[in-house]
């Protein structure tokens, strides 16, 4: 049973201004395994942006309360490339108060905007 949606959308040049601005930004924001592709790469603007619309909407489905560490949610790629979301520390801990069981991901970036839209979901009914 669904409980909750939350969505956000990044302007990804203001974002990639925000990260030259305040160079140690993505750090807070990501962790290692988020900032870099499977290569070893740096993840592009437009990727980082979607991953951080992403915890906006987690947050957003969790009714944005106080306290929430921005590492406590990860999105890192599954093994066949589709974005997975993983949460830990402060934001399993509200998820779990919620009921929240499953999460769904979906994220995108087009035209300078990235996006997300995550969906929290229960085992009961």
């Amino acid at each position: 049973m669904i409980v909750a949606v939350g969505i956000d959308v990044v302007a990804v040049d203001r974002f990639k201004r925000a990260l030259e601005r305040t160079p140690r930004l993505a750090d807070r924001l990501f962790t290692p395994e988020e900032r870099t592709t499977e290569s070893g790469n740096p993840r592009s603007a437009n990727s980082l942006a979607a991953r951080f619309a992403a915890k906006e909407a987690v947050a957003k489905a969790l009714g944005a309360p106080p306290g929430l560490s921005w590492q406590d949610c990860e999105i890192i790629p599954d093994p066949d490339g589709r974005p997975w979301l993983t949460v830990t520390g402060t934001v399993a801990e509200v998820a779990n108060q919620r009921g929240v069981a499953r999460w769904h991901l979906s994220l995108s970036h087009d035209g300078g905007i990235a996006s997300a839209v995550v969906i929290a979901e229960t085992d009961g009914s």
